[in-house]
This record gives structure tokens, sequence and C-alpha cells, in this order.
């Protein structure tokens, strides 16, 4: 079957970038893209690189070599906040939402519609997709359990309004009925064609969603490719992701 993202330009490009810590190299030449109403997800063990991509494409920790473009645009040197102007929107790993803050409060924060969406995200909407938010929308960042707080972690990055959702580790730490709701969660938004990167640990999970798969080790890609062509490579699956 066709692939119908096939023909499409990439919206988030990146291209042999090279990032440091200080002395210490964590990526060395990582390439991947992602197009516009795609899902793709990066895996490996632990260590591999996966966050540090990320902080790269956000210019939290800025890459030294190489390109990273979104919407046609090279942000490799742009600042963060930048960077999110442009459209990308970050659930970041462990949460991190607002502690002092109520759950509406953290929502209506974050809270923009800079590229004119003409079906903005509002807490109508985040209530719809998340209705236990609605029901503790009083409650302070730091009374929710980590499941609520991972949906406030998204609602929150969905209330940006991006273009491109990037995920880090979302089902982390939580309970297999909270990771099912939550997965039900991000096939909706992947229906309503909302680009996502995703991390994720668990194979099982982001195999039945994603439209490709980078794996990555020591800081570069070492296979791409479908879904199933992954399931079906038990050397890839032992070798790199312990599975």
């Amino acid at each position: 079957m066709a692939d119908p993202l096939a023909d499409l330009a990439p919206l988030l490009e990146i291209d042999g970038i090279e990032t440091c810590y200080g002395l210490s190299q964590v990526l060395f030449g990582m390439t991947l893209q992602v197009r516009s109403g795609e899902m793709v997800a990066m895996m490996g063990r632990n260590g591999m690189g996966k966050t540090t991509t990320i902080r790269s494409i956000l210019g939290l920790t800025p890459a030294r070599a190489g390109t990273i473009r979104f919407a046609g645009v090279e942000v490799r040197k742009f600042p963060s906040y930048r960077i999110a102007q442009l459209g990308i929107g970050l659930v970041p790993e462990g949460r991190q939402i607002f502690p002092n803050l109520t759950v509406r409060e953290n929502l209506v924060a974050a809270a923009g519609n800079r590229l004119g969406s003409a079906d903005p995200w509002t807490l109508e909407r985040i209530h719809a997709l998340f209705p236990r938010l609605a029901e503790r929308g009083n409650n302070m960042g730091n009374q929710l359990s980590g499941g609520e707080q991972q949906m406030l972690a998204i609602g929150r990055a969905l209330m940006t309004n991006p273009d491109c959702l990037i995920m880090d580790e979302p089902s982390e730490g939580l309970a297999p009925i909270i990771i099912q709701g939550l997965w039900e969660a991000i096939g909706k938004l992947k229906e309503e064609g909302l680009s996502i990167l995703l991390v994720e640990q668990s194979a099982h999970l982001a195999l039945k969603l994603v439209d490709y798969v980078h794996v990555m080790s020591k800081g570069q890609v070492v296979y791409s490719g479908k879904p199933d062509a992954l399931k079906a490579n038990d050397e890839i699956k032992s070798s790199y992701l312990g599975i």
C-alpha cells in the first residue's frame, strides 16, 4: 500500500547534528524527519541520546553542527522561545507542570494561537480530551496523581496550538490502566492530523500508533523503518531495545 505521507515535505528535519555537554559528545550525526500529519518514534535504551535530540531541536542544548529545520526555517541557532513560537510544543519527561498553580491556571498560562489555527485548542477542547482535568480544575498541580499530571502536561502543550508536538516518555511511571487511556487520547491527536515526535521506552506502546520509527544507539540512528518491519526484526529488537 502506498504511503499517503510519502510525498509531503518534512515539517521537522534534523540532519547530521552533533551535540555536546561540555567536552562530552552525545549526538554523532543524528538525522531524522517528521512530515506533516505523521507520528514518528525515537526508541532506544536509556542514555542513547533521545532526550538530547529533543533538547537540541528546542535549542535547550544547542547542537554545535548540522542543520535543524522547522517549517522550512533553519532554527539550529535560534533561542528556545523563537523555536516554540514557530509551532513546536513539548510534553517534557517528568511532566514538569507548575505545582503551585491550579490545573486551570496551568492550562491558561500556556494558551496562545500564534499560528492562527481556525480550530484552536481551548479549555473546552482539553476537557473533552481529558475529562478528568475538568473535574480537577481547581486543584493545585502538586495535588494531582501521576496520570493526571501527564494529562495536564499534554493539555498544556496543546494549549500553545503547536503544528508539531514532541512527547518525551509520556507513559513513564504510570499504571497500565492509566496508560491505556493516555494512549487513546494520543491516538485521537494523531487522527486529527497533528504531527508528533514521540520518545517512548515501551516498544509495545509506540508501535501501536506510529507511522515510522528510528532506533537510536550511542547518539545516532542505527535503524529506521515502518513499525511492522521493526516488529519482524528480531536482531534489532534484541540488540538495541532489549526485547
